[in-house]
């Protein structure tokens, strides 16, 4: 493999396991079913949030990742996948 597509792979193996992790937390926190939580998944339309439930997700996701979400970026968090691009621009990928 060359060295760009080893970074690619890194970089899709990492965002892979964020979202595998989020997603863990959202089906266990929301009681919602494994297969309806996508990258495209709205975190109030698409599984039933309320607003403290995202408070609470919100802080377990900062728990989990060791990082502090500022509440204008909460407001901006509509998906589970903008949790995962979140997690993955302010962290080093666990």
């Amino acid at each position: 493999m060359s060295p760009d597509l080893d970074i690619i792979n890194k970089f899709m193996e990492e965002t892979i396991m964020i979202f595998d992790k989020i997603k863990e937390i959202v089906v266990d926190q929301l009681g919602v079913e494994e297969n309806i939580v996508t990258p495209d998944s709205n975190i109030q339309e698409d599984l039933g949030a309320d607003s403290l439930d995202i408070v609470d997700l919100i802080q377990t996701i900062e728990d989990e990742y060791d990082l502090s979400i500022p509440d204008e970026a909460v407001e901006s968090i509509k998906t589970v996948g903008d949790i995962v691009a979140y997690v993955e621009k302010n962290t080093d990928a666990e």
